[in-house]
């Protein structure tokens, strides 16, 4: 059965937060608070709980994770990004965006997009996010928590713990969350490309 911490939205807990890197860093999955709703998270080097959050999720190996990052320096860790990618990026994290990026070679292959080098980033605003990315001192391998017989990203941690118990470690409640889908964008050429519009401005990207 999983855990669930209430954590505070603004304020979080250091306590809740230090149990939750615990928790991480020996090989857990949890359900955590983004801009964009719930979503399933592990740490990188941990494959059984890379297969738990796919099972969970429905899907196979070629969908892809997103890494979440706490901050440029990190992602400069994990992708490739010239001088004009890093203006787009550093005006415009964090937020409510997935940038699409030509990978590093930390990243694993099996992590990275089959034909493209690619990986999924995104550095998030989100305060209980940010907490668990400095506690971990690491990013975050992550998915959107939107299961196959749900209509929309699941956004109210009492229904996650409910379905979901069983398969997880850890769920963490900030009370509501707002669900939405960040909007994607590819970076890996010379102009950016849109690839779903969300809740992140276009507009800076000439999209």
């Amino acid at each position: 059965m999983s855990q669930l911490f209430n954590i505070h939205l603004d304020n979080p807990q250091p306590r809740l937060i230090k149990h939750t890197a615990e928790i991480l860093q020996v090989g857990g999955v949890i359900a955590y608070p983004t801009d964009s709703g719930y979503a399933l998270g592990c740490m990188l080097g941990f494959v059984d709980a890379q297969t738990r959050i796919r099972q969970i999720r429905g899907v196979d190996d070629k969908h892809l994770f997103t890494l979440v990052c706490r901050n440029l320096s990190e992602l400069g860790n994990y992708a490739v990004v010239n001088n004009s990618q890093f203006r787009l990026l550093k005006a415009n994290t964090p937020g409510a965006y997935t940038f699409i990026l030509k990978a590093t070679r930390e990243v694993p292959k099996k992590l990275q997009h089959a034909k493209r080098s690619a990986i999924g980033i995104r550095v998030p605003q989100h305060a209980v996010a940010q907490a668990i990315l400095e506690a971990i001192d690491a990013p975050l391998l992550s998915m959107t928590l939107h299961l196959a017989d749900e209509e929309a990203v699941m956004s109210e941690a009492w229904e996650i713990r409910d379905k979901l118990e069983h398969v997880l470690d850890l769920v963490i409640d900030v009370g509501h969350c707002t669900a939405g889908a960040t909007s994607v964008i590819d970076l890996t050429e010379d102009a950016p490309t849109l690839i779903r519009a969300g809740q992140g401005d276009l507009a800076p990207f000439g999209l």
